[in-house]
């Protein structure tokens, strides 16, 4: 296996996981990458396959663009420094949305989600608690109930089938986002039902996620992966045969059903936001 090979398998395998890790992984792998073979088409072909590893996250393909109009190191770098600074920014935003006490929701796990809800506990001193849901099938909200317990929050784990059972005793929903587009904010399978859940309920939902998440691509691809992570566990290929299974990793939340975006410019209505993505 070469190291591009390499490089995409880690990430279409989830061994880097969240849009904006993505592209920090995939950048600082292209900066090596045209040091040894410089900006030409290895570099072009380079890019192309990192970015379709994991087709939907946009954040790497808006990154790599911006390298495309200053093809050297020094752009790369600019870049890197950008998106390593981005959390820092939206977390701020925090003490204007969540009161002490609030219990806050949150689905899969978002680096920029986790920021923001480990600032207000951590840096503002405010009594908060979290509900984790499992987000099926890869169990990604057993990640951020283990970075809850590392900053010492109160954080309960539930099944993605309990999340309305448990809305109305939450003060809020906190979700990060892999595209946001026009027709509303792409993000794990499953959010778009817990925003349902939040809207029937009067619940805020706030979607943090930084404005390289804008899409302005013409259309989007839903990722859909193996048939496997939804039935690793219980039953193998035999079991299976004659059923058609669907895995598709993302849906699309419509912007009716969030009440803001928590940006690094701060914190904006999905109108202005969708103006900024413009047509």
């Amino acid at each position: 296996m070469t190291p591009l090979e390499k490089a995409v398998s880690d990430i279409r395998n989830f061994k880097v996981q969240g849009a904006n890790q993505i592209a920090i992984f995939g950048l600082k792998f292209l900066r090596g990458y045209a040091k040894q073979h410089g900006f030409g088409l290895k570099f072009e072909a380079a890019a192309h396959f990192l970015e379709e590893a994991r087709p939907t996250a946009v954040v790497l393909h808006n990154c790599i663009e911006i390298v495309k109009k200053k093809k050297t190191v020094g752009s790369i770098d600019s870049v890197l420094k950008s998106l390593q600074s981005l959390h820092e920014k939206e977390a701020k935003q925090a003490d204007k949305i969540v009161k002490d006490g609030s219990v806050i929701l949150t689905y899969c796990h978002s680096g920029e989600a986790m920021s923001f809800i480990k600032h207000i506990a951590v840096k503002h001193k405010k009594r908060i608690s979290v509900i984790a849901c499992e987000t099926e099938p890869l169990e990604q909200g057993i990640r951020t109930v283990k970075e809850m317990v590392a900053a010492k929050i109160p954080v309960t784990l539930i099944g993605d089938n309990a999340v309305n059972f448990f809305m109305p005793y939450v003060d809020m929903v906190v979700v990060g986002s892999d595209a946001m587009r026009r027709e509303g904010s792409v993000n794990k399978i499953g959010t778009s039902l817990v925003a349902l859940s939040a809207a029937a309920n009067r619940k805020p939902l706030y979607v943090v996620a930084s404005t390289y998440k804008m899409d302005r691509r013409a259309s989007v691809k839903i990722e859909e992966r193996s048939w496997r992570e939804i039935y690793r566990k219980i039953l193998d290929k035999k079991d299976v045969r004659g059923v058609k299974i669907r895995n598709p990793a993302f849906d699309v939340t419509p912007w009716k059903n969030v009440t803001a975006v928590v940006t690094e410019s701060g914190v904006m209505s999905p109108a202005a936001l969708t103006k900024m993505i413009g047509r």
